[in-house]
């Protein structure tokens, strides 16, 4: 009895012959991608890809959360604020993707990552320029933060630009100026480089949108969005803290700050006050 071979015939339809920059290699640029990867620990020991392909991956996903927050800031300005909620809603998704990814670094433990660590001298995620636009377009504005990138450089030529632009809180609340609540003019006329500072006022307004959100749906969905977001980053960090804790301790980091405590303390701060305030007035 003649065994039949268990091979799938490919469908006529299936184009075989395809220029590189047209196929998927081409249009994702895969080569220039997969040549990103370069361990330098001598000789090279074998957790370092991980440690590369861990922070080059987390890059691109904070690349995509600014080009979705741009996207959301430019939305609440020509006041489409349900595309806004749309597209945050996204931005909570990616967070996901970035707080999972965590997982995967945990499973370094200290004996491999001391290893090579010595070989990344001073580089830290602290000089991450994605990291730092996500913060600033949320609000967290820092200038002191732009002087760790070099004069000229591009990217502190796009951090300043950044600092220099409203935050999407900042459009939010003009939006709500606009539209005749009751927020205060100063809040709209400030000094954009300086991060948002609670303001009583601008609370009192958001509660009246919370006790009536049938009344108010837009904003009020758009502000849960927020809150949504402002948490989903809170846990990111956490879990950073906590990753860091476990594979190295207590020990400085590799650009200098404090390690741990560095990071606890980012865990104080807020983007949206009022937001999360407005729950005990409620």
């Amino acid at each position: 009895m003649t065994e039949k071979k268990n091979i799938r015939k490919l469908e006529e339809g299936i184009k075989l012959e395809v220029s590189e920059r047209n196929n998927y290699g081409g249009y994702l640029c895969l080569d220039t991608l997969f040549s990103a990867q370069k361990p330098i620990s001598d000789p090279e020991h074998h957790d370092e890809m991980l440690f590369i392909i861990q922070h080059q991956t987390s890059e691109l996903w904070m690349k995509l959360i600014i080009h979705e927050l741009n996207e959301a800031i430019h939305c609440v300005q020509i006041k489409r604020l349900g595309r806004a909620s749309k597209i945050l809603a996204r931005v909570k998704q990616i967070q996901k993707q970035l707080y999972e990814q965590w997982s995967v670094l945990e499973t370094l433990t200290p004996s491999e990552y001391m290893q090579f660590r010595h070989v990344l001298g001073n580089a830290s995620g602290f000089q991450s320029v994605h990291y730092r636009q996500v913060e600033f377009l949320l609000g967290n504005k820092n200038e002191k933060m732009v002087n760790v990138f070099p004069a000229g450089s591009e990217s502190r030529k796009v951090l300043e630009t950044v600092l220099d632009s409203p935050s999407i809180y900042d459009v939010f609340i003009k939006h709500l100026f606009d539209e005749g609540y009751s927020v205060p003019e100063k809040l709209v006329n400030r000094d954009l480089r300086k991060p948002h500072v609670f303001n009583q006022a601008l609370m009192e307004v958001l509660v009246v949108i919370y006790k009536r959100p049938d009344q108010h749906w837009a904003m009020y969905a758009l502000c849960e969005q927020l809150v949504d977001v402002e948490q989903s980053f809170q846990q990111w960090r956490f879990r950073h803290m906590k990753t860091v804790e476990r594979i190295i301790g207590f020990k400085q980091g590799t650009g200098g700050s404090s390690g741990v405590g560095f990071l606890k303390k980012a865990l104080e701060l807020t983007f949206f006050p009022e937001l999360l305030r407005l729950r005990t007035e409620l």
